[in-house]
């Protein structure tokens, strides 16, 4: 027996974040190497964590949020650069020219100078621009607090599936000593002809289908520690111990707040919502630099410069030649083959398309957040059903071994009371930690922390 992968991957995940995400991963990368047990050696590291341990990790290792971190700082040098653009331009120039003609000697000229340019009005441009990038840096923050949500949700299933399997690993291990102990007593029992062998090679075939369990979720336990390790940027070869949560308070995972306070609160938590609004914003922005293009643009130009023709009275040709320009245009779009035209109607088109992507996702946002409330409260029923049976098929098991013990029942009325009693045991470990896992779900739909 192995528990199933607990399946609660849904079409967004969300996790309350305290201002923008890089902020946060500096916070938690603090508190990764402040909490936790671990220990290191020349080949390997060993590492003892829970939940909160696991998280604080990976927000400090995971490669992918890395890489999120260093969009937020090329959005933070793209509004620094767009900042400087109301800024004047300035370049140098110098050169020297060789001519020659035939029949004549040849001759050297030189010049140098320095231009300067700067755009006074540009349709607003420039301001709409830096408005732009301001919200595209907030925007690369919010996605990043995103991306931690998404990882955060990963690592929750994750870490309970494996914790889910080594407890269901324990109690396989202690069937197979009750299985061992069985099959001992029907072997003494064939010996003594008080049951046939058919009974003794069941007996038998049932401790070699327990040891069969025990090794399948042996296996499935390490390809879980595996992905969790792969979700924490860890190396394969590191030894990773999980701390199993306390699960003596787990009832009052049942006790929910009111459908619409949940709503509400998500709704005010997710960082979703806020980055469709961020979307529509700067969609907003674009559709004005586009109308910009309609208007005309004004610059201020200005020089300095001199020259030479030859090196005869070289420092008079350069104070004769000195001279300084200083002007300012304007440049009217007449015809452009309708270009700014066209910018015009796909920034509309992307306007409003951003503005139904909002909406939309304001519809699966509260649609998923129902059906996740709706998806504890039958998870919370099922546990406690599942755990009544467990109960019950437990104490049936033991009482049936002390009856088989004492010569009163077959060898199948046994086993097919150990098979229950495996079947409850299983179903209760998957609906336990499954009620865990969509509880703490919608506690981070509410913006609260993850513990367990």
């Amino acid at each position: 027996m192995k528990i199933n992968r607990i399946k609660h991957f849904r079409k967004i995940y969300y996790h309350k974040i305290s201002g923008m995400g890089k902020k946060i991963v500096l916070f938690i990368g603090i508190l990764a190497f402040t909490s936790g047990v671990y220990t290191q050696n020349s080949t390997s590291d060993f590492y003892s964590f829970s939940l909160e341990n696991c998280l604080n990790y990976a927000f400090s290792h995971n490669y992918n949020l890395q890489s999120m971190q260093l969009s937020e700082q090329a959005s933070a040098a793209e509004l620094k650069q767009s900042k400087q653009e109301r800024l004047p331009s300035l370049s140098a120039s110098v050169g020297q020219t060789l001519s020659h003609q035939t029949g004549n000697s040849a001759a050297v000229s030189g010049n140098a100078g320095i231009n300067a340019g700067m755009t006074l009005y540009q349709g607003g441009a420039i301001t709409k621009t830096i408005e732009q990038n301001k919200l595209k840096k907030e925007l690369s923050g919010l996605q990043t607090s995103q991306y931690v949500n998404n990882l955060t949700i990963q690592i929750l299933q994750a870490f309970l599936t494996a914790v889910g399997n080594e407890e269901l690993l324990k109690y396989q291990q202690n069937v197979i000593a009750a299985s061992q102990e069985q099959w001992k007593q029907g072997k003494a029992q064939y010996d003594y002809g008080k049951i046939l062998e058919s009974d003794c090679l069941l007996l038998e075939a049932q401790l070699a289908s327990d040891q069969n369990n025990v090794t399948n979720t042996q296996i499935t336990l390490g390809n879980n520690m595996l992905a969790l390790k792969n979700l924490l940027a860890m190396p394969a070869t590191d030894s990773l111990k999980l701390l199993s949560p306390d699960t003596l308070s787990i009832s009052a995972m049942g006790l929910l707040p009111p459908l619409a306070n949940v709503l509400s609160e998500a709704n005010n938590a997710l960082p979703d919502l806020k980055i469709n609004q961020y979307n529509i914003n700067i969609a907003n922005l674009n559709l004005k630099i586009a109308k910009g293009n309609y208007l005309p643009t004004v610059s201020l130009s200005g020089s300095i410069g001199t020259g030479h023709s030859d090196f005869d009275n070289f420092g008079t040709q350069l104070s004769n030649r000195f001279n300084q320009q200083a002007g300012i245009s304007v440049s009217i779009p007449i015809y452009d083959k309708g270009r700014a035209k066209a910018q015009v109607q796909q920034s509309k088109i992307a306007l409003q398309q951003a503005e139904l992507d909002k909406k939309q996702n304001e519809l699966d946002i509260n649609k998923t957040i129902t059906e996740d409330y709706q998806n504890v409260v039958s998870a919370y029923n099922r546990y406690r059903t599942t755990q009544i049976l467990q109960n019950a098929h437990s104490k049936s098991f033991e009482a049936y071994r002390h009856r088989f013990n004492a010569g009163s029942i077959t060898v199948v009325e046994l086993l097919q009371q150990q098979n229950n009693y495996l079947n409850a045991l299983t179903d209760y470990i998957q609906s336990k930690y499954e009620l865990i896992l969509k509880r703490k779900i919608l506690d981070l739909y509410m913006g609260k922390n993850i513990s367990l």
